[in-house]
């Protein structure tokens, strides 16, 4: 039922996306405002039905899942600064772009719980892919701008060399008919390239979640209500990226803990009060250094 709820109100939510242009303005700010509340209820909800275990395990995956999240946007905005996509013409592969990152979490979510129940030893690998992430993430500088590159993107390529194309975005079409040839719009690829993005951190995200949390309700609605922001965090976050510099650093410093912590976890096992208190506390300052050196 909750994720009947969070769908129908992801559905209005891009409807309303259609029209609006990117730009930060205190309407987006109150909506991301009002996603983050609408979360933190939500886990008051789970504290009074399921305990303060499962809402504490809720809101440890949440803050994972925001902060993969407003990476995910830092993505989509340099693929859309690379192809010259105006913010008129965003909304329609942003749309997209967030019900691919629902289905896909959840989907990979509930098909990971099944595989741990199965085969609990799956969790030392989730461990070492987590620790191998969070390293990543200290030079995916490079690797978020060849993802974005239209030149060296293996995506792009394979589409302009047998895909027949327009040379420029043709509006917010992703095809037109020309001389009764349908041709695919540079639109397209960046679409394709959005959903190869939301594939990516689909994958990185179900460790990071399952590391915090076995039960289902949780990891299935702390990731759908982090996505449910992401169409607020893209308008406010596209000009304010400077203040994230130190978000990726601070989001590998928590993948190698969980993985640590996952891996260690039948000698030396951590509460999820003191995961919590290590996530909060690693965002907190990463958030307010960013703040004052940019």
């Amino acid at each position: 039922m909750v994720n009947g709820a969070c769908a129908s109100s992801l559905y209005a939510d891009l409807i309303a996306l259609e029209t609006q242009s990117a730009a930060i303005s205190r309407s987006a700010v109150r909506q991301a405002l009002f996603w983050v509340a609408l979360a933190l209820a939500f886990g008051g909800v789970l504290w009074e039905w399921r305990g303060a275990e499962a809402a504490q395990q809720y809101l440890a995956g949440y803050l994972i899942e925001l902060g993969l999240s407003v990476d995910n946007v830092f993505l989509f905005v340099l693929i859309f600064a690379r192809f010259g996509v105006e913010p008129r013409h965003q909304a329609r592969v942003l749309s997209w772009g967030f019900i691919t990152a629902v289905v896909l979490r959840v989907t990979f979510l509930v098909a990971g719980i099944g595989v741990i129940r199965r085969f609990p030893p799956v969790l030392y690998f989730f461990g070492a892919f987590l620790l191998y992430t969070g390293v990543r993430l200290f030079g995916s500088r490079r690797r978020a701008g060849s993802i974005a590159d239209p030149e060296n993107n293996r995506v792009a390529r394979f589409c302009r060399r047998f895909l027949p194309m327009t040379e420029t975005i043709e509006g917010p079409q992703f095809f037109i008919v020309e001389n009764g040839r349908r041709l695919v719009t540079p639109l397209f690829i960046v679409l394709l390239l959005i959903e190869a993005a939301d594939f990516v951190f689909a994958l990185d995200s179900l460790p990071a979640v399952l590391a915090v949390t076995k039960s289902a309700l949780v990891a299935t609605t702390s990731n759908t209500f982090a996505v449910l922001g992401l169409r607020s965090l893209y308008l406010v976050i596209s000009g304010m990226i400077p203040r994230f510099r130190l978000l990726k650093p601070g989001l590998g410093i928590i993948l190698i803990f969980i993985g640590a912590k996952m891996l260690a976890a039948p000698w030396f096992p951590i509460s999820t009060s003191a995961s919590l208190g290590v996530i909060v506390g690693v965002l907190a300052v990463c958030l307010m250094a960013g703040k004052r050196s940019s």
